[in-house]
């Protein structure tokens, strides 16, 4: 089963930018398509549909096709702001650049063509640490593009099951601007439907509190973990005289198409069984290419 994974830099994680929900839909459509045993280059051009993307995410084609079209023509201008070099190498800087260099809006084919910025490259490629990964079905149902942001700074500390942030520094991240600054606005409009998204539609389940410094609400804290598989539902078989032929085997569930009883005999310490089966997926792609 050969399931889209999306690779970014620690540093892209947690740099300052804004995209709506189908700009975040374009962008990581594309970085599926990164290559993980080929160096990226500017020169690259990846491509999206609005057919894949109302499959992935469930809505009509028609909505899709006009969502991209208006998404395209804004993606060219969108900047973000990055704090932090590439694998942890090199000092910390401050660099202001684009995501892609060009946008290429296809109407007949439906589709949207990209190429990523040069400076954008060594955050998508050729990542050996500091990187955080998850599968594009994991956020591909979210109509937040904040819940989509959230779900990617928790799977940077998908180890420790918790993340404490600070609300300006949240802010900044998301690049609100100005927006909500009553901390009660806050938590209505961005942290509450940002929970509400991941619990319904990823393989996390996500709860949250607030520290103070004083009287003012100063930090977020979050506490996640992997949901457990769902077991199947064992059909009620019919009473008969005598006793079954053989042993019957418990279903154990599975993760992404991966029996439990793989990701338990494969998983590394300390490693969860999401990540496992991630990592299982990825080898499996490579050996593959």
């Amino acid at each position: 089963m050969n399931i889209p994974l999306v690779y970014k830099s620690n540093a892209l994680i947690e740099a300052s930018y804004r995209l709506s929900v189908y700009e975040q839909r374009i962008i990581l459509g594309c970085i599926t398509q990164v290559r993980r045993d080929e160096p990226l280059t500017d020169q690259r051009l990846y491509t999206v549909s609005a057919q894949q993307i109302a499959q992935d995410a469930g809505v009509s084609v028609d909505r899709a096709y006009q969502h991209l079209k208006a998404a395209s023509e804004r993606l060219f201008r969108r900047e973000v702001t990055l704090h932090e070099a590439p694998n942890g190498q090199g000092a910390a800087q401050v660099r202001l650049t684009r995501w892609v260099q060009e946008v290429v809006y296809q109407k007949d084919q439906g589709t949207i063509a990209l190429r990523f910025s040069q400076p954008m490259v060594p955050y998508l490629s050729q990542l050996t640490e500091q990187f955080t990964r998850y599968a594009l079905t994991d956020v591909a149902r979210m109509d937040s593009a904040h819940a989509i942001r959230l779900y990617e700074l928790l799977c940077q500390w998908r180890d420790a099951c918790q993340r404490e942030v600070s609300v300006e520094w949240l802010r900044e991240a998301f690049q609100l601007e100005g927006r909500y600054p009553a901390i009660k606005d806050f938590k209505r409009w961005v942290v509450v439907p940002a929970v509400d998204q991941i619990n319904e539609h990823s393989p996390l389940w996500v709860k949250w509190d607030q520290r103070k410094t004083g009287r003012r609400v100063s930090h977020l804290v979050f506490t996640f973990g992997e949901k457990q598989p769902q077991k199947p539902v064992k059909a009620r078989k019919a009473k008969t005289q005598g006793k079954p032929h053989g042993n019957a085997k418990k279903g154990t569930g599975a993760i992404y198409g991966i029996p439990m009883t793989v990701i338990e005999a494969k998983a590394k310490p300390s490693e969860s069984y999401e990540d496992a089966a991630l990592r299982l997926l990825d080898e499996a792609r490579r050996r593959k290419a």
